[in-house]
């Protein structure tokens, strides 16, 4: 089995880890490339899983039994581990959520509702998922506020000029995406939280895209508030993660009311559980947070300088590949230093889809579509892309699968 030269991972022993890698998927085997949407999961997190049905499973905080205190500890031991993940100083900062849409939509109304008024401005990007667009103009509907977009250049790099020039006094939040799940682009968070916080704004970063595939700490960020998912590093569907700097989650109303999120209910009113609690009514996805502490200590043995690092080391591979193939355009900075393991391109003349549906008959999987994030679509001039994402598990051969199929695609389209 061909290695990636210099890569830092044994990929070998990874997909030993991983089931579904071992399928064939019509007639050939499984070549998965659409990991900026969701990742494989490991054996471990997959055992994670059944155990917890198989021995532990019970409702939290609210029994005094064996079973309900087991569940309990399993549970709240991830915070403490995702805290880690992210460099932040206090578990009581994170916040469990259904996945990173949920985080934001949390901070849109727990915090949006409270602080924005008509005439305060929130300013995004051009590159931004839709979950960290349609939040806000739900705000700006209920509130009157006022939505900025900063732009990008024509490679894919976020304009730090058009962040200053927009950011000013009736700034009240600075929304962006750490790494674009279409273009790749890392974007200079750090930078931007000096002009967000200069101004007196906050700075919320959606980390979907960057959690999963390099060390992230949320202080050198200089973030207020960091959103993302469980699935899109191991962990199950269905988890996302919130962390609120200190003291922002005290200042907030809850985001949904019911049980274990109270302190105190009386006929006149109620009074709320501690941070994180008030922010987690009802009956949360117990099993899945459990599990994903399997994907987090996965990643850790790793260790996110070497996920990184492998990331680099697949993407320049594909990127030189890809660029190879005559009438293939592909979007986003050149350079991976500046980049994710997201690379998204066009065949002239060849619809995303019809790429996607043919490379799909040999077993490679990418994504087609817009990628919810029609505002870029628009941005570059194209309807959708495909988009080849990488992990911790693909290889070289896996490339070469995927350029083999998209040559077959041309000779398809040439006859």
């Amino acid at each position: 089995m061909k290695q990636q030269a210099h890569s830092p991972l044994d990929t070998s022993a990874i997909r030993r880890d991983f089931p579904i890698l071992s399928r064939e998927v019509n007639g050939h085997p499984l070549v998965y490339l659409d990991n900026a949407a969701t990742t494989q999961k490991p054996r471990q997190v997959i055992d994670a899983l059944v155990h917890y049905y198989e021995h532990s499973n019970s409702n939290i905080h609210r029994g005094i039994h064996t079973l309900a205190v087991e569940a309990t500890e399993q549970y709240e031991a991830v915070r403490a581990k995702v805290a880690r993940h992210i460099g932040a100083a206090d578990e009581r900062q994170i916040v469990f959520t259904r996945n990173t849409t949920e985080a934001i939509n949390l901070v849109a109304r727990a915090w949006g509702d409270a602080n924005l008024r008509e005439g305060d401005e929130v300013v995004l990007t051009e590159m931004e998922h839709h979950s960290n667009i349609v939040p806000w103009q739900l705000l700006a509907r209920r509130n009157g506020v006022r939505l900025r977009f900063a732009t990008i250049t024509d490679d894919g790099y976020l304009e730090m000029a058009s962040v200053r020039e927009l950011v000013g006094p009736r700034t009240r939040l600075v929304s962006v995406v750490h790494a674009s799940n279409v273009l790749g682009t890392i974007n200079p968070v750090t930078e931007v939280a000096e002009v967000a916080h200069a101004a007196g704004a906050l700075l919320l970063v959606d980390a979907a895209q960057s959690a999963p595939h390099m060390p992230i700490d949320v202080a050198n960020l200089g973030a207020d508030f960091l959103a993302f998912s469980a699935h899109k590093m191991l962990g199950p569907t269905g988890v996302g993660v919130l962390w609120a700097r200190d003291g922002l989650l005290e200042s907030m109303d809850p985001f949904l009311g019911g049980g274990d999120m109270i302190s105190v209910v009386k006929e006149e009113g109620s009074t709320w559980a501690d941070v994180p609690y008030k922010f987690e009514a009802g009956t949360p996805n117990i099993a899945d947070v459990i599990a994903f502490a399997a994907a987090l200590d996965y990643l850790a043995e790793i260790g996110m300088d070497r996920v990184r690092e492998h990331e680099k080391t697949i993407t320049a591979y594909a990127m030189d590949a890809l660029h190879r193939i005559d009438g293939l355009t592909i979007h986003g900075p050149a350079d991976v230093d500046d980049r994710g393991g997201a690379v998204s391109f066009a065949l002239d003349g060849i619809h995303p889809h019809d790429v996607s549906t043919i490379l799909d008959g040999y077993g490679v999987a990418i994504r087609a579509g817009h990628h919810c994030a029609q505002l870029l679509m628009r941005r570059l001039g194209v309807p959708a892309t495909n988009r080849a994402s990488f992990y911790i598990y693909n290889e070289e051969r896996e490339v070469d699968a995927l350029i083999d199929a998209l040559k077959q695609t041309i000779k398809v389209f040439a006859e």
